[in-house]
């Protein structure tokens, strides 16, 4: 069990401050943060550019408008595997404690932010955030990863500074678990199956949020913020704290970017999801690109399934013989795959 606690995050080696190089107003950055020409290739733009679906949860939750809106639920996981979420639910002053208090948490000295660095057996803390090779490309950003739930799982040095940081988070991370609920629920009525099957995978299950500072780079063109990946949680629900452009998905091949939709979370479909609905609903690749004069925050949070929860494809979907694309493991086992890069056992 210990070792399934530890790879929640994975392990981590400590590497250059991104914060602290970006204002040393260098004109070129360290080779460790160039990424090859390919994967920094531009994203589609102008007139033709895509957005993503938008769901509307309290239509949601609304018997007069459920049906519409389950459908544009469904398309959304389907066709997308991300969608904004409006009329969440989450106060408007819960949100702004939070994105007050994260602002606040970066602006602080490199040695306030250090107290709080990732410990050597694990890339939870502050840092970069699964760096496991003096070889490895770097992103151009700052991470703080925290686990919320299961509560005996937190890290014992949650930052004190800002004084309110702690209370905030809680009550954020509370009212994301409520939003949570209702989007599994919704979820399994569009594949089908008993809402209670689905949820009972997440009961008791993990919780965790990285806080992501985004400084301005002197070479765009050449750097990434995060690099591209797919989510091992079973949904993520990212705040974009300021409104700079950085989030892009992966859609026909192309990266598309997803401008920031005031007042609403950008919510995704995650690997355990994935597995889950047989491949019905997809995880996508995502990345973080920088600007050249602006810096960019978010938070995200991920809500995965416990770790002794089986995941496979939920047997409601492959009960009349149709093909299973996923084989059944422990939560656990398959976060140890994600984060050594095994996923071809899945």
């Amino acid at each position: 069990m210990e070792t399934v606690e530890k790879g929640i995050f994975g392990s981590s080696l400590q590497i250059p401050n991104v914060q602290v190089l970006s204002s040393k107003k260098l004109t070129e950055i360290p080779n460790q943060f160039i990424r090859p020409e390919r994967e920094t290739e531009l994203a589609l733009g102008g007139p033709l550019q895509q957005e993503i679906p938008t769901v509307d949860l309290t239509k949601l939750l609304d018997q007069q408008f459920a049906e519409e809106e389950s459908k544009k639920l469904h398309l959304a996981c389907q066709e997308w595997g991300f969608f904004h979420l409006i009329n969440h639910g989450v106060g408007g002053e819960v949100i702004e404690k939070i994105k007050r208090d994260v602002k606040e948490f970066f602006k602080q000295p490199l040695e306030v932010k250090e107290a709080h660095s990732q410990l050597p057996d694990s890339a939870e803390g502050y840092g970069q955030g699964f760096v496991v090779s003096q070889e490895q490309r770097l992103d151009w950003s700052d991470k703080l990863s925290l686990r919320i739930r299961p509560i005996s799982s937190r890290m014992r040095f949650w930052p004190t500074q800002p004084t309110s940081f702690r209370e905030t988070l809680e009550q954020y991370s509370s009212e994301l678990m409520k939003v949570t609920d209702s989007l599994l629920r919704a979820t399994a009525k569009n594949l089908g199956v008993d809402p209670d099957v689905l949820i009972d995978k997440f009961k008791d299950g993990m919780q965790s949020v990285r806080m992501n500072y985004y400084p301005p780079c002197p070479q765009p063109d050449k750097a990434l913020g995060l690099s591209p990946h797919s989510d091992a949680s079973g949904l993520t629900i990212l705040l974009q704290i300021n409104e700079v452009q950085g989030l892009q998905i992966m859609k026909d091949d192309n990266w598309v970017p997803v401008t920031p939709l005031p007042e609403s979370f950008v919510v995704n479909i995650g690997d355990a999801i994935e597995i889950l609905s047989n491949g019905k609903y997809k995880s996508i690749n995502h990345r973080g690109t920088v600007d050249p004069e602006k810096e960019r925050l978010s938070i995200a949070s991920f809500h995965s399934p416990r770790s002794d929860a089986d995941i496979g494809p939920l047997p409601e979907l492959v009960r009349d013989g149709g093909e299973v694309y996923y084989n059944n493991m422990k939560y656990g086992q398959f976060l140890n795959l994600f984060l050594s890069g095994k996923l071809d056992d899945v």
